[in-house]
């Protein structure tokens, strides 16, 4: 743990300072409330896409959980699925992307950045595995590169994760289940004369179904405090997280078949890894006006072993990728109105800043855990700058749009073990946006979205000179790669309750970034297209019943002609969502769930196809004045489909070619299980942690 410790006392100084901050009583100014949605209410007039949307806490509290990050399945024709284990971050698949594990797909939490940039297992990294669900207020997620506010990783789309400004009501809870899975929480709030605080601590154990057990051991606190309004106040946070785990990460189908393997098995009982992360925010906000700053310490040890004895035959293929850092930066944002044309219009100017000081990022060949040799190593500075501005627009009381301009700079700083690898690059990127809304009438609107993105490239990439594991001459990647995509969407509510949208969709990038399975890696590869349709629906049928579907189709293609083929590897076609909730006076509610992902191709020219995965979840709730008594079952018809899929050679051994058989790896899903949880709040009736009756937060 002595990496943590200057980070823990930065972070624990910057905390104490934060409430003797002055506070002036007078900073009130006039600021019309954003008042935040849930998929209940309507976004006519409001949303500037049809595919822009919040879920509040309720909603979110109605959702069966495996993992923490499912909780961004919330977001329609999004999938969150994982090949090793728990501690790892979730591998996400979203508008026909493998988005690996974060690629491009932006997410923050409480507008802190969580992808990691020139991560050791994957560029835009994003684990949430530090998040306490109880505590989240509400997801806000947009997709497509037509937000100015946003820029790296966000081609596919952005979620903001925001959680409670404030715990009235002290939460304790309990939840036990199959295969030693225990979890226990304690949150709580109190007022402090003007501020309020809000503490929370979870640890959690568990071994999963595999044979070797997982051995899952995670802990994660909240220390915040606030105070103000919506109109001007102020906000510390100090978060900590710490996980450890064994892995059972996929395993090929020969194995399966042949009866050498179970589908529980692994063929390397040494694998899992070790992951800590101390973050430290502080925010200001006056009027229009909003200022943060914030600080984080982050690091990670993952072993793997993909191919098993492919690249060598006596110690096997066991590597570890360690990434530390130190990362922090801001944000400044300010908005002011004007006339325009005879119509109200509104300005909106950000500076964003960020640093990342990645005192190790490495490539390590292990056997059970030991180091035997070092493929690469490196140490990097990597600085993000970007200033953006929009206009939004009326121009009639039915129609309102807005044009942004965004300009991203970066510089890479790379000092590797091989001096021909090290150097500086910088690049800028200019990316437009734009948008339009029209009110057809009171219960129907059309919108059409267009704008310019981007994705960074590993810092090492763009420096590199030789490739460290052949030795070769390599040729480095762009630092930054540009995507251009466009929608036309409808947002309807014929009846009070009832949310539908419809949005066709079109994204272009400039080089794909794909998966390597035999390196655990990622690499920028040809330009590609994708297109698709996106279906949402929710229907609130009376105070008991809602109703929600979500359908998604795209289809993927490389643009360039090659040999191999044009499909992209790991693309998903199809996704479909249902689900089904009920609350009765009488203090029963529940919930039934299903979600389908069509087949994808696992290789370029298409042979060689994932199947369907159907999982079907379900939560019975009981509560009784401040009691709280929930049972969660997980995958009800204990299907054993497939959380992940991927084709390329291993050997399992001597008896093997030396070169390997290519075959189908694996990740089965976890078979059907229950969980229970008790949760007791003290000082009134049981709610959804943070949420006032119908849910809602305070501030966006």
């Amino acid at each position: 743990m002595a990496p943590l410790r200057r980070p823990l006392l930065l972070t624990l100084v910057l905390l104490l300072a934060g409430p003797l901050a002055a506070h002036d009583p007078d900073l009130a100014v006039e600021l019309d409330p954003v008042e935040v949605q849930g998929r209940a209410e309507s976004l006519l007039g409001q949303a500037a896409a049809a595919s822009e949307g919040s879920i509040g806490a309720v909603d979110l509290a109605r959702r069966p959980l495996l993992r923490v990050g499912e909780l961004l399945e919330a977001v329609p024709g999004l999938i969150a699925t994982q090949h090793s284990g728990s501690g790892k971050a979730n591998q996400y698949f979203l508008r026909g992307f493998n988005l690996d594990h974060g690629t491009d797909f932006a997410v923050s939490v409480d507008g802190v950045p969580i992808n990691l940039p020139s991560h050791g297992h994957g560029q835009g990294y994003t684990d949430l595995n530090f998040l306490i669900p109880e505590l989240v207020q509400r997801i806000h997620f947009r997709k497509g590169p037509y937000f100015a506010d946003v820029g790296d990783f966000s081609s596919a789309g952005s979620a903001q994760f925001r959680t409670v400004d404030r715990l009235d009501q002290p939460l304790l809870k309990l939840g036990l289940g199959e295969d030693h899975y225990r979890r226990l929480l304690a949150a709580g709030g109190h007022h402090a004369g003007r501020a309020h605080w809000v503490y929370a601590a979870e640890t959690q154990r568990d071994d999963g179904p595999w044979t070797r057990p997982e051995n899952l051991g995670r802990g994660s606190g909240l220390l915040q405090v606030q105070q103000g309004d919506e109109q001007a106040g102020w906000r510390a946070q100090l978060r900590g997280y710490h996980s450890r785990w064994d892995a059972t990460d996929q395993i090929p189908l020969r194995a399966v078949q042949s009866g050498a393997l179970g589908e529980f098995d692994s063929l390397d009982p040494t694998l899992g890894g070790d992951s800590n992360r101390v973050s430290l925010l502080g925010e200001r906000w006056r009027g229009p006006t909003e200022a943060q700053l914030y600080l984080a310490y982050y690091d990670l040890a993952l072993f793997s072993n993909f191919t098993y004895f492919l690249d060598d035959p006596v110690n096997g293929d066991q590597f570890e990728q360690a990434d530390r850092r130190l990362y922090g930066g801001g944000h400044l944002r300010h908005r002011w109105p004007l006339t325009l044309f005879g119509r109200p219009a509104q300005h909106s100017l950000g500076l964003q800043l960020r640093h990342d000081r990645i005192g190790e990022v490495g490539l390590f060949r292990t056997a059970a855990r030991e180091r035997l040799s070092t493929v690469s190593t490196a140490s990097i500075d990597q600085t993000a700058l970007a200033l953006w501005y929009q206009l939004d627009q009326s121009w009639s009381e039915a129609l309102r749009g807005y044009a942004g301009l965004r300009v991203d700079q970066m510089r890479f700083e790379v000092a590797a073990d091989r001096a021909e690898n090290s150097g500086r690059e910088d690049e800028a990127l200019l990316t437009p946006k734009l948008g339009l809304a029209w009110t057809v009438s009171p219960w129907l609107e059309l919108s059409a979205n267009a704008g310019h993105g981007l994705h960074s490239n590993d810092a090492r990439g763009t420096t590199l000179r030789r490739d460290p594991v052949s030795l070769e001459p390599a040729q480095p990647v762009d630092p930054l790669v540009r995507s251009r995509g466009a929608e036309l969407g409808l947002r309807a509510q014929p009846r009070p309750g009832l949310n539908l949208t419809l949005t066709l969709w079109q994204l272009d990038l400039a080089s794909e970034l794909l998966f390597i399975g035999d390196a655990g890696s990622t690499e920028a590869t040809r330009p590609s297209r994708r297109h698709g349709l996106e279906w949402t629906s929710f229907w609130r049928l009376d105070p008991v019943w809602q109703l929600d579907l979500d359908l998604a189709l795209s289809r993927a293609r490389f643009r360039d002609p090659d040999p191999a083929g044009r499909e992209i590897p790991g693309s998903v076609e199809r996704v479909a969502a249902a689900g089904v909730a009920a609350d009765w006076p009488s203090g029963w509610g529940g919930s039934l769930r299903l979600r389908h992902v069509g087949g994808r191709p696992l290789t370029e020219d298409g042979r060689v196809r994932s199947g369907d995965t159907t999982l079907i979840n379900a939560q019975l709730r009981w509560t009784r004045g401040p009691l709280l008594v929930a049972a969660d079952g997980l995958n009800l018809a204990d299907r054993r489909d497939h959380d992940i899929d991927y084709f390329y050679a291993s050997r399992l051994g001597p008896e093997e070619p030396a070169e390997g058989v290519e075959d189908l790896h694996y990740h089965v899903v976890s078979p059907r299980q229950l969980r229970l949880s008790l949760s007791y709040f003290f000082g009134g009736p049981a709610v959804s942690a943070g949420t006032g009756e119908d849910g809602a937060g305070h501030r966006h």
